[in-house]
């Protein structure tokens, strides 16, 4: 079920929204009446999501801009021309993100790419957020919603990067979201554990079954579920939440 103007007039940038759990949402908030740009490092592939989304009389109110989370010159550019094109900024999602080195005990992990996921994972959480606050304030409302993990909760076997970056994702929303609580302007992260998408795809099949075993569901999440729950958080509704991790596991985190 979607509601239908629920986004109506509220302009929203999603990171990594070219595929995967960045799309999803991208697509829910679109169909919902927002107005949405997808900020992506792949160019071609999000012109193509432009493309098939803009159908429908949806033309104008889907568009597109390169944008490396990880690089803070392109964050800032990617910002300034998201508002200089609409005058507003209400709602961030940030879904960029990379698994990085898995199904690898921590002693084996390449220090380059440890790096690497935390540059993109934490690093880009933080700029997308550092700067998508000023804009926000213009307007004196605001909804940020970072993607975590599970395994940032708990830790996962053979992802050391991963799990520390996304542990490092659920800090940063913790403490932004309390220093903006007085304002119109929230701060939140999503916790999914293993949601079908190309990332988990392209993953060792051992790491994927570790995961997936872990949940009492015995299944994977469907990116439905994800943009289902993601909407109502960046929508007006989740006014009195904020610094909060939700957790989407089926019934690994019950706490």
């Amino acid at each position: 079920m979607t509601f239908t103007n629920r986004f109506e007039s509220r302009v929203a940038l999603i990171t990594g929204g070219a595929q995967g759990l960045g799309k999803a949402i991208a697509t829910r908030i679109l169909e919902e009446g927002g107005t949405v740009v997808i900020g992506d490092r792949d160019e071609g592939l999000s012109a193509e999501l432009v493309t098939l989304l803009s159908k429908g009389g949806r033309d104008g109110r889907v568009s597109c801009i390169p944008m490396d989370i990880a690089d803070e010159s392109s964050v800032q550019a990617a910002f300034k021309e998201v508002f200089d094109r609409f005058g507003r900024l209400d709602i961030l999602v940030n879904a960029a993100g990379i698994v990085g080195p898995n199904n690898l005990k921590v002693a084996e992990v390449p220090t380059g790419g440890f790096q690497e996921v935390i540059a993109i994972n934490l690093l880009g959480s933080f700029l997308v957020t550092k700067h998508a606050i000023p804009y926000m304030e213009k307007g004196d409302y605001g909804r940020i919603l970072l993607i975590a993990s599970i395994a940032g909760k708990e830790g996962n076997a053979g992802m050391a990067a991963y799990s520390t970056s996304k542990a490092g994702v659920i800090g940063l929303v913790k403490s932004a979201g309390k220093e903006y609580a007085e304002t119109n302007i929230t701060v939140n992260a999503l916790a999914p554990a293993v949601i079908r998408t190309q990332m988990v795809d392209s993953m060792e099949a051992a790491q994927v079954k570790y995961m997936t075993d872990k949940i009492p569901m015995k299944r994977c999440g469907d990116l439905s579920e994800v943009a289902a729950l993601a909407a109502w958080i960046v929508s007006e509704e989740s006014s009195f939440n904020t610094g909060f991790t939700f957790d989407l596991t089926g019934g690994r985190a019950v706490y």
